[in-house]
């Protein structure tokens, strides 16, 4: 995929993101492996540990990061199936939100800032003035 197809409607870099890259899913799915090899399930019962009574829970948790990882980028249709950035850009017919020039009070855009802070509004102006090649060649936010 090229560079500036990892771009995401939002302006946050999936080749910066841990899901696109795989390294905690691969983690997670290595742990898991390890786990089950060594029979920790048995292990975990007879050490007196108080937080061993919660193993379970933490291999479903496991499990879970291992499905975090996306095989698509957001511009290839990975990334939460129902995002409401992508699909309103879609609607649109914008590349992304930079085109937008509501992008900075969007309640849609600001939904991200719980993770993000500001990152991806910073990325959308940077494509805004200087386009895409200054943001895959500078400085990007995460």
């Amino acid at each position: 995929m090229a560079e500036e197809d990892l771009i995401g409607y939002c302006g946050l870099y999936c080749g910066d993101c841990f899901g696109y890259k795989g390294e905690i899913a691969d983690l997670a799915r290595d742990l898991r492996k390890a786990l089950r090899k060594n029979r920790f399930e048995k292990i975990a019962e007879v050490i007196p540990f108080k937080e061993f009574k919660h193993y379970k829970e933490c291999y479903e948790v496991l499990g879970a990061l291992v499905k975090l990882r996306c095989k698509k980028a957001c511009q290839g249709g990975g990334g939460p199936p129902l995002c409401k950035i992508r699909l309103c850009a879609q609607k649109k017919g914008f590349s992304g939100c930079w085109e937008c020039d509501g992008f900075t009070e969007c309640s849609k855009v600001k939904s991200l800032e719980s993770v993000h802070k500001d990152a991806h509004i910073k990325n959308l102006k940077i494509i805004k003035r200087e386009g895409k090649d200054t943001l895959l060649k500078g400085k990007r936010y995460w």
